[in-house]
């Protein structure tokens, strides 16, 4: 999350959800938003400090200090104007909203022309949606996540497109299955290797970046110029019948 946030540029970064992860704090945006809803009621926010826009100088720079602002609201409707936001960060939002799509919706909505959402979330064609399944199925404590529910990659991507919503990365990982106890975890870091290799789309986690694109309208081809006729010139009449006297009468007095 944190590289995949650091290089994000702009002015109005959002976070829904999950305030146990700071999915914003390599992020250079000078303001920042942690909302959420009645999910995190007994949640308490920390000391509402404006984070700074700027990172520690130095080779060793740390995390932006301060915390994003917190805000209370739904997820569905999200208190800022239409194409305002430069980022939204999703940590497993959609699988603890209460309607995914109308959040996705609202999403697409708060996002500028070209702003970026990234989204975390949980593959159901994993050990852990295995462990999701069980859970289902009976199986005490077998649930990963009780009060929600998995949104496989391909679906997720099926949604961002009917959004104009642009896929522009994705990647899984965690490939070891939930186990309880700090020894076995590392005994079984060989398999986060060999699925990255073997089997990619098997990761418990999943990230999908995507970028709000703007279709505007484009006139293809040349245009053509209505031509507008050239004005005719006003036509000469010559006075026959006038003239025609006028000589006879020259006549007579040159005779007379």
């Amino acid at each position: 999350m944190d590289r995949l946030v650091a290089d994000v540029f702009g002015f109005h970064a959002l976070q829904l959800g999950l305030p146990e992860l700071d999915g914003l704090r390599h992020n250079r945006m000078p303001h920042r938003w942690l909302a959420l809803d009645a999910a995190y009621q007994g949640w308490v926010a920390p000391p509402e400090v404006m984070p700074s826009p700027f990172p520690t100088q130095g080779p060793t720079a740390e995390p932006f200090q301060g915390a994003p602002l917190s805000l209370r609201c739904d997820f569905e409707a999200l208190p800022f104007p239409s194409n305002s936001l430069d980022l939204v960060v999703l940590p497993h939002a959609l699988e603890l909203a209460r309607d995914p799509h109308d959040t996705l919706r609202e999403v697409e909505r708060v996002l500028m022309p070209e702003g970026r959402v990234v989204i975390a979330g949980f593959n159901p064609a994993s050990l852990w949606g295995l462990w999701q399944r069980m859970g289902h199925w009976g199986v005490q404590s077998a649930t990963v996540l009780p009060q929600g529910e998995f949104i496989a990659y391909w679906r997720l991507r099926d949604w961002l497109r009917l959004l104009d919503l642009e896929v522009e990365a994705g990647c899984f990982g965690c490939y070891r299955p939930m186990v309880q106890g700090e020894t076995w975890w590392q005994r079984l870091s060989w398999m986060e290797a060999a699925g990255d290799r073997w089997w990619p789309v098997l990761g418990a986690v999943y990230f999908v970046v995507a970028v709000k694109r703007a279709r505007g309208v484009r006139l293809i081809g040349k245009v053509k110029k209505a031509r507008m006729p050239a004005s005719a010139a006003p036509a000469v009449v010559a006075q026959r019948h006038q003239r025609c006297g006028a000589v006879k009468n020259a006549q007579k007095d040159v005779n007379g």
